[in-house]
């Protein structure tokens, strides 16, 4: 006899959650065991070369990173989450390589005046990573439902294009771009958080209409696409988005947005049509914005021939390759990198904009490729806990997740080779920047909520009004 399926009633049944019983994770323990190796080796290596002793560089800022890394594992063991335990030492691994940048890097790059003291670049990141790995932890032990996510995404969406536009009213202009809302002494880019409600709004859309963007066709001449009305919100709210940060010249968030909103429609939906349509508007809407827009015109010139004006315009992208070429293969070293130009290091923003340049620089194509295969890591997590799922939601929201992260990175890494314009957009987990950290910890504390298989069953299809009459059969099944 089969099982009884899920009815309408279960949501009412009360959560047992039993007792919390610690869980062993010994695949987690030795990738940090690795991780805190590595690290170690690391800072020898920079004590080496900057302070020509056998001795870590940071020893203090070095011990506090790998015990709030510890302490993450020790909370995880004892909440008895049966969650990834790849991810962690994934993600630590990028921080602590972040970390070592930021102590390497000359400190009065960022300052911060506390208590006063003045703290500057590699204590500030610390702090941050810090409060990263809580925070990933946090929801990675806390969430145990979904509901929040897929019942409100009107409203999260709602939540993210009112900061956008609240940036955009009383935003401060940072370098051209005003992406930054200030409100008394805490400030941040909302367009980083905004990547991961766009995500759980089209996984929540996604998956309440999927079988009308798959079964139904709206024909357009010899095209076939999914129903309009339907799809018409989802674009809508895209769009708006997307106008808003063109419009606050942030580029990169516009491509990361577009990407894996092209990305999460063909997931859900299997046609490759809608990819190919959607690569087209994107090529015809950036020849229409290079056209419209000098911002965008100049970042494609300096694209095409970054050396028609390598001490202006081309200075940061010539420079960049050329820490690459220093590289060669296996690089310089920790520490013996980034030669000064004019008593000034020799690419602007670097702790922010180019730090896989000067990672490149000194730990060669091998860091190179080793860092790029880090995220892969994290990607394909993302996509096994996503293959995994209980449901669509679910599946959708964890690819979705995962490809922010990945995309992000490629997008950086892609513009630092110039093999893209440079967007601006940072490299997650290593580039200097709360906003981005903290964001990127939600995306990590989220996969690892999804990917416990502890966690609560997904709530039952709803099975009356309309939109029953357009589910599959099998789900307006009733228990004997």
């Amino acid at each position: 006899m089969s099982a009884t399926p899920r009815t309408a009633s279960a949501p009412s049944l009360p959560r047992i959650l039993g007792p919390i019983r610690p869980r062993p994770r010994w695949t987690e323990t030795r990738l940090l065991a690795i991780v805190a190796l590595a690290l170690v080796v690391g800072s020898l290596s920079l004590g080496l070369t900057l302070a020509h002793r056998f001795v870590p560089y940071d020893p203090g800022g070095l011990a506090i990173y790998l015990a709030a890394l510890g302490g993450a594992h020790v909370a995880m063991v004892l909440a008895g989450r049966r969650s990834d335990q790849i991810l962690l030492p994934a993600v630590g691994l990028l921080g602590g390589i972040s970390l070592l940048l930021m102590q390497r890097l000359p400190q009065d790059l960022v300052t911060l005046d506390v208590g006063g003291s003045t703290i500057g670049l590699g204590d500030i990141q610390l702090a941050w990573l810090c409060l990263a790995i809580a925070v990933a932890t946090t929801l990675g032990i806390v969430v145990r439902s979904d509901t929040w996510l897929r019942r409100y995404k009107y409203t999260w969406a709602a939540v993210g294009i009112a900061l956008l536009l609240l940036t955009f009213v009383l935003g401060v202009d940072v370098g051209g771009q005003r992406l930054t809302l200030r409100i008394g002494p805490v400030s941040g880019q909302p367009s980083e958080l905004l990547k991961v409600i766009l995500v759980v709004f089209l996984a929540g859309y996604l998956s309440e209409n999927r079988p009308l963007l798959i079964e139904q066709d709206t024909r357009l001449g010899p095209l076939r696409l999914p129903p309009l009305p339907y799809l018409a919100p989802m674009v809508a709210m895209w769009a708006i988005a997307l106008g808003i940060v063109v419009v606050q010249r942030d580029l990169g968030a516009a491509l990361l947005f577009f990407a894996v909103f092209l990305a999460l429609l063909y997931a859900a939906t299997g046609r490759l049509s809608l990819v190919l349509i959607g690569l087209v508007l994107f090529v015809l809407g950036s020849a229409l914005m290079a056209s419209l827009f000098d911002h965008v015109r100049a970042r494609i010139d300096i694209w095409i021939d970054p050396f028609a004006d390598p001490l202006g315009t081309g200075y940061q992208i010539v420079q960049s390759l050329h820490a690459f070429a220093r590289g060669g293969l296996l690089g310089v070293g920790l520490g013996a990198g980034l030669p000064m130009v004019g008593g000034r290091l020799p690419i602007p923003e670097i702790h922010t904009d180019f730090p896989l340049a000067a990672l490149g620089e000194e730990l060669g194509l091998v860091g190179v490729i080793a860092i790029l295969g880090l995220y892969l890591v994290v990607v394909e997590r993302g996509l096994r806990i996503g293959a995994s799922a209980a449901d669509d939601f679910r599946s959708i929201l964890a690819t979705g997740l995962a490809l922010v992260i990945g995309v992000q990175a490629v997008i950086i890494a892609a513009g630092d080779l110039k093999v893209l314009p440079l967007t601006g957009v940072t490299l997650p987990f290593i580039s200097y920047g709360g906003s981005s950290l903290l964001a990127n910890a939600v995306v990590v504390g989220l996969l690892l909520a999804l990917s416990d298989k502890g966690v609560e069953p997904p709530p039952p299809p709803t099975t009356s009004g309309w939109r029953s009459r357009l589910r599959p059969s099998r789900l307006r099944r009733r228990s004997p």
